[in-house]
């Protein structure tokens, strides 16, 4: 998925450019070797501030992921599709921030802000390829928690081991075989004049601009994806909870209601943080002139959803807290 697009924070220098085919071909061949990522060049205060934030933000994102991913292999209790799907969604967070917030933070403190063509072209697929399934990622845990609030009885048959791995499987292949066609017809177009990407990332929208040829090709396939990844999972996921509702709604006690509630509680709240940033982003209206506010936002929101997941999965759900309880307390009794 695109990272939600906003205008560059200031105006890209200007080149010049050499009047015959011959030379701008050459031109061509030269200027695409590497990419200047623009980010906050503009603003070194805004630089200083941002890099300790960042940096905590990341280490908070990795170490919380991680744990989530030991915490579900290590504790047998937790090997059940729902934390099968959560250890996905960690591992996810952590390849989505790591395809850009290292470099980011290394652009921060730099004055040289460049990437290389093929450097660039791995970080836009990798950035497409995680945050698509992490879209449809979503869609399969709120469909396993569908089976298990509304048809317990057969959970076990209907969400079996086996399909946990297919469905997973689907998700990351298929998204990172339309990532890989996405990032290859882009990289291929010409690119003309100057090189200057203005985001903190290779975006496919923001590098898009720079091309001189035909890209309407490019926007096509990222129109369909754009409407296969995010309005349809989200309304798969609207039908998954309103069938839920409505099922809670009919147990006979409240305490009943609660314990069903809760075991998807989580989920929703990272589906409401995830797809309402992603909406806000996109539905926001769009000034002509570019705020350096917009493209705050827009990094605290790459950066803070990932790391806000594992706290809302610690935090909502007892079984995880008292896994981690034991793993840490079986490591401590080791020693």
């Amino acid at each position: 998925m695109p990272h939600p697009q906003r205008g560059s924070v200031g105006s890209p220098p200007s080149y010049t450019l050499f009047p015959s085919t011959a030379a701008v071909g050459l031109v061509n061949r030269t200027e695409a070797s590497e990419f200047v990522l623009k980010g906050f060049s503009g603003y070194p205060s805004l630089e200083c501030l941002l890099f300790p934030l960042c940096a905590a933000m990341y280490l908070v994102t990795l170490l919380g992921n991680t744990a989530i991913v030991a915490v579900s292999v290590l504790d047998v209790h937790l090997h059940t599709p729902m934390y099968f799907f959560l250890g996905n969604l960690s591992i996810l967070d952590i390849c989505y921030t790591s395809t850009f917030v290292p470099l980011m933070l290394v652009h921060l403190l730099s004055a040289r802000k460049t990437i290389s063509f093929i450097g660039c072209a791995i970080q836009m697929c990798l950035s497409l390829s995680t945050g698509s399934t992490e879209c449809l990622l979503l869609a399969i845990m709120a469909y396993d928690r569908y089976l298990a609030i509304c048809r317990p009885l057969r959970y076990p048959v209907l969400m079996s081991q086996r399909l946990c791995w297919l469905l997973a499987g689907a998700a990351w292949v298929l998204c990172l075989f339309k990532s890989v066609t996405e990032t290859v017809i882009a990289m291929r177009l010409p690119f003309c004049g100057h090189r200057v990407v203005s985001h903190f990332t290779c975006e496919i929208l923001a590098v898009l601009k720079l091309a001189c040829g035909d890209t309407s090709v490019s926007e096509a396939l990222l129109l369909v994806g754009a409407i296969l990844l995010l309005p349809v999972p989200l309304a798969f996921i609207c039908l998954s909870y309103t069938l839920i509702l409505a099922t809670i709604l009919r147990v006979p006690s409240a305490a009943g209601r609660r314990k069903a509630f809760s075991t998807c509680s989580a989920h929703l709240a990272v589906v409401l943080l995830f797809y309402g940033t992603v909406i806000f982003m996109y539905m926001k209206p769009k000034s002509k002139e570019a705020r350096v506010s917009d493209e705050v936002f827009t990094v605290l929101y790459a950066v803070v959803t990932p790391m806000l997941n594992p706290v809302i999965y610690s935090l909502r759900n007892k079984e995880v807290k008292e896994a981690a309880r034991k793993v840490w307390g079986r490591r401590w009794s080791s020693k």
